[in-house]
């Protein structure tokens, strides 16, 4: 940028930079980004490690634009995939302006918590803590985590919020608003996501899966959008794979007479066309595919990196 434009950015007073939210598994980071942004942009369930690449959710506060950076959960990871995840998540946080770490306060501090915190400490950006679930939790218990995880690892500053309830957004927000640097806008204003409109159809649609077969089918499973038509009606045609690993897998994803498929498809689809503001058709299939976790173009399809051995 010029010297020029870069005065004129300042006059013009506009603030725009990326805030990472980190943390272990299920500490909220999809349901926060959601709130911040003010609408669905990442996928949410009681699944651990639902959020498995990059998902960016746009939030203009004033004349600030705040791009809140959902990560996957970062665990010690013991697959490929699970790998592939850990290093997507700390790519993430060594490319933003500013990370937050996300506990959920109902846990505490765990194992998990105890080596993100080992790490970020070396990571050379602003730090927040931003504890989650505060509605499970009385406010002494609240105080003593802060106060405990501060001495770990002192943060700039602490919040408290609830997603469920919406305590501490709106700070939260204006918080990461005034701290984001002075810059022009990346994105237009009416951005909520720069997640491509396919992608996120695929990810709606594996929300809709893991919703119905939490417990039957393993969090390995993948949506992929194969086709997505335009008609001239106004409304699409969308075609989504979804892999399993195992035969005995694709059976309960079908589920008997086709009934789990044909509601995964319905609340799917409903979705999907909220999202995109049209009607749309959907067609699901179901394929087995035992060792997707090992090829590397279903890495590229859901947007991270295939990781070396």
């Amino acid at each position: 940028m010029s010297s020029a434009a870069a005065s004129e950015d300042s006059a013009s007073g506009t603030r725009c930079g990326f805030v990472a939210l980190l943390g272990a598994p299920n500490a909220g980071k999809s349901t926060l980004v959601n709130a911040l942004v003010g609408t669905k942009v990442a996928i949410v369930s009681r699944k651990v490690q639902t959020t498995r690449s990059i998902v960016r959710g746009i939030a203009m506060v004033g004349p600030s634009q705040v791009i809140f950076v959902d990560t996957p959960g970062i665990f010690a990871p013991r697959r490929r995939l699970d790998r592939a995840m850990v290093e997507t998540a700390w790519g993430g946080a060594n490319d933003a302006d500013l990370v937050a770490l996300l506990v959920d306060s109902a846990k505490g501090d765990t194992d998990e918590t105890q080596a993100i915190l080992g790490k970020l400490a070396d990571l050379p950006r602003p730090k927040t803590l931003i504890l989650t679930k505060i509605d499970l939790v009385k406010r002494e218990s609240l105080l003593a985590l802060a106060a405990h995880l501060n001495q770990a690892l002192p943060f700039d500053r602490t919040f408290m919020v609830s997603a469920a309830t919406g305590d501490g957004i709106v700070d939260l927000r204006g918080y990461f608003a005034g701290a984001v640097p002075a810059g022009p806008w990346l994105y237009p204003p009416d951005e909520v996501s720069d997640v491509p409109l396919r992608s996120l159809a695929a990810e709606i649609t594996r929300e809709k899966l893991l919703e119905r077969v939490h417990q039957e089918v393993p969090y390995q499973a993948t949506v992929e959008t194969e086709n997505w038509t335009d008609q001239k009606d106004g409304s699409a045609r969308v075609e989504q794979t979804i892999y399993v690993a195992r035969d005995s897998q694709k059976k309960i994803v079908i589920g008997a007479g086709g009934a789990t498929i044909k509601a995964i498809s319905m609340a799917a689809r409903q979705e999907i066309a909220e999202a995109a503001e049209k009607p749309i058709h959907l067609f699901l299939f179901v394929k087995v595919r035992e060792k997707w976790a090992d090829d590397p173009e279903r890495y590229r399809a859901i947007g991270i990196d295939f990781p070396k051995d």
